[in-house]
């Protein structure tokens, strides 16, 4: 037998099944991932969420903190959305008194999982739109795309940018080596009016987003459509602290862009596949690591193998330690 079709409607609204499904999870403080199917605006919405310690489990937040999201953006639609406020909060009025946790509610919670890039998004856009001070972000192998989602979510990325710095904030975001090849990312920059600074490395960690060194942002599984929202003071600090460390040993590319110097012939890109090699690791896991694919590295492999003399890959590392061109670099 075929499910019935689940009934489109706004992000404001909560469906029958979707009530139901949200009573549930208050009741029994969780519920099975796959349950979420009979009413998946829960997710859309984020009235249920991954657990942060096993991924196939939702559980429901509380009913004051989802109301007060939901109701966040509701000065700034026209008066007919006025109505559905006052649904909402005769909806959530009984909902309350079936989760009532009263040392949770009202609490912004210090770890917080997002599902679903649109999510993701939008808890990015709500923390810029008051910070003041500051965004920092690692920004490992971009991919630019033209479908009019992508155009759309780059759009909203320098918005919210730009007005940061018309707010006297300042941005510093690295990339890999490989990006600063690619014009799209300097003229980014080159459109962005005020303290707006890019750096590069050899290789960058995974995706990260700090803003004014209060709440940072992390993917949190590989296909980055799950995101941790994280507002622990301890583990944003750590964050900070890394992207500092990274960030006094990383190239300028903008506004003023400083080449990686060259060592004997050999290129600093060259120099990180030497180090890479010595370690053992295979193509593909090296062009994995500094951002560039498996036959772009291939070509520096054996740019380095030519101008080291090698004859094969055995000797090639061999003649990586013999030369001293990574003790050079250090």
């Amino acid at each position: 037998m075929i499910a019935p079709r689940h009934p489109e409607h706004g992000a404001s609204e909560l469906c029958p099944a979707g009530r139901e499904l949200y009573e549930r999870a208050l009741r029994e403080g969780h519920l099975p991932a796959e349950d979420a199917g009979e009413a998946p605006c829960l997710l859309d919405t984020g009235l249920l969420h991954p657990a942060l310690d096993d991924l196939a489990r939702l559980e429901p937040v509380a009913p004051a903190v989802a109301l007060q999201r939901l109701l966040r953006h509701s000065g700034e639609r026209i008066a007919d959305e006025r109505r559905r406020e006052e649904q909402l909060a005769e909806i959530f009025q009984s909902l309350m008194q079936i989760g009532e946790r009263s040392a949770e509610e009202g609490s912004t919670p210090l770890l917080n999982v997002l599902s679903g890039k649109d999510r993701i998004n939008q808890a990015i856009t709500e923390i810029l739109a008051g910070a003041t001070e500051e965004l920092l972000s690692v920004q490992p192998q971009l991919k630019y795309h033209t479908s009019e989602y992508a155009r759309t979510a780059q759009a909203l990325a320098m918005r919210r940018d730009q007005a940061l710095l018309d707010r006297g904030g300042r941005i510093r975001a690295l990339y890999a080596h490989t990006q600063r090849h690619i014009p799209v990312v300097v003229a980014r920059y080159e459109q962005l009016r005020g303290d707006a600074q890019a750096r590069t490395l050899d290789e960058v960690t995974e995706r990260l987003i700090i803003v004014d060194r209060a709440v940072a942002f992390i993917p949190a599984d590989s296909d980055r459509d799950m995101a941790l929202e994280i507002r622990h003071p301890a583990i944003v600090g750590y964050l900070t602290s890394m992207f500092d460390r990274f960030w006094r040993l990383a190239i300028p590319m903008y506004p003023q862009s400083v080449q990686p110097p060259s060592l004997n012939g050999v290129t600093a890109r060259q120099r990180a596949i030497a180090q890479l090699l010595v370690e053992g690791h295979t193509d593909a896991v090296i062009a994995d690591r500094l951002g560039m694919n498996v036959r772009t590295a291939r070509v520096h492999i054996a740019k380095l193998a030519a101008t080291l003399g090698s004859q094969s890959r055995a000797q090639l590392g061999f003649l990586i330690g013999r030369s001293g061109i990574l003790d050079q670099a250090r």
